[in-house]
């Protein structure tokens, strides 16, 4: 198996994920303060979404490698 189609498959599940998935959420500390003793951070939850263009285009693309990346022309 050469590396264009090893490549291609990742793509495939990358793509396969990103449709299953949708995006994913993190939090961040933001906003420290002290004010004497006291000590105060606000915790953000962020989300970030996949396209689901994004992820269609990256099935197709790796499929395509898959199919003809070992072909020699």
């Amino acid at each position: 198996m050469n590396a264009t189609r090893i490549i291609g498959i990742l793509l495939v599940v990358a793509g396969i994920a990103g449709l299953g998935l949708g995006g994913f959420s993190f939090t961040k500390e933001t906003h420290q303060a002290k004010l004497g003793p006291l000590e105060f951070s606000v915790k953000e939850k962020q989300q970030v979404n996949f396209p689901a263009w994004a992820s269609v285009a990256a099935i197709v693309v790796g499929g395509a490698l898959v199919l003809l990346g070992g072909k020699k022309g």
